[in-house]
């Protein structure tokens, strides 16, 4: 399959490994949560290999954008799945959340599982624990009143899981009472609201800016790097 506007962007390339950017809005593959949708980036990443199949060896929500690392082979995705569940692999994001939040956290919050499957979701699921690391990179307070107060304040975080359960950093900055601009699910619909209206478009204020790994072949430090996506630096006026 071969696409001529592939929305990914390719960070970097190997033998053994494909990384890429991912835009918001976009499902890595085939899921429960949306049976009618076509296009995922699997099958762009696919084309970006030659037509040759490629390995996810590692998620990112629909809204959520940024890097994002296939396998070329089904050894190396072994040897990356490995690593990263051992911890072995560090993960960045970069956050615009509700409040002031603190210069630097730990969240150490335990999270119950989240099924795909709609039909599992009212039954009791595994809690499993969940630890992220946070620091603040800037405040602003804008002049307008979305709640209560005559003025509204925002954070820029960083975020860094040291788990990977399901949505989260979503959960634990909501967690903290600083959930993410544009979280449908676990943020704060004004605020949210406000944003989609002043920029024209609503969306997650949440991108994977780096992953940091041992090339599972070489052994070398891997570092992939991506800026955050033109609607995401959009909305960042507001700290300037």
């Amino acid at each position: 399959m071969t696409f001529a506007d592939n929305p990914l962007v390719e960070l970097y390339r190997d033998q053994w490994l494909l990384a890429v950017h991912k835009p918001a809005g976009l499902l890595v593959h085939r899921s429960p949560i949306d049976k009618h949708e076509t296009e995922f980036a699997l099958q762009y990443a696919r084309a970006l290999n030659g037509g040759e199949h490629v390995y996810p060896v590692h998620r990112l929500d629909r809204p959520t954008s940024g890097v994002l690392l296939f396998a070329r082979d089904p050894e190396t995705a072994r040897l990356v799945g490995q690593a990263m569940m051992a911890g072995e692999v560090e993960k960045t994001y970069l956050a615009m959340v509700r409040g002031w939040a603190p210069e630097i956290g730990v969240i150490d919050h335990p999270l119950e599982d989240e099924p795909e499957d709609r039909r599992l979701r009212g039954a009791e699921q595994p809690v499993r624990e969940a630890l992220t690391h946070f620091r603040r990179l800037a405040t602003t307070e804008i002049p307008v009143a979305i709640e209560r107060y005559p003025s509204s304040r925002y954070s820029l975080v960083e975020l860094y899981p040291k788990t990977g359960r399901k949505h989260q950093l979503r959960r634990h900055m909501k967690h903290i009472n600083h959930p993410i601009i544009g979280d449908a699910n676990h943020g704060r619909g004004r605020h949210n609201r406000y944003f989609a209206e002043r920029f024209g478009e609503g969306r997650l204020m949440l991108a994977a800016t780096r992953l940091s790994l041992s090339h599972p072949i070489s052994g070398e430090e891997l570092i992939l790097v991506s800026a955050p996506e033109e609607s995401f630096s959009r909305v960042l006026e507001v700290f300037s």
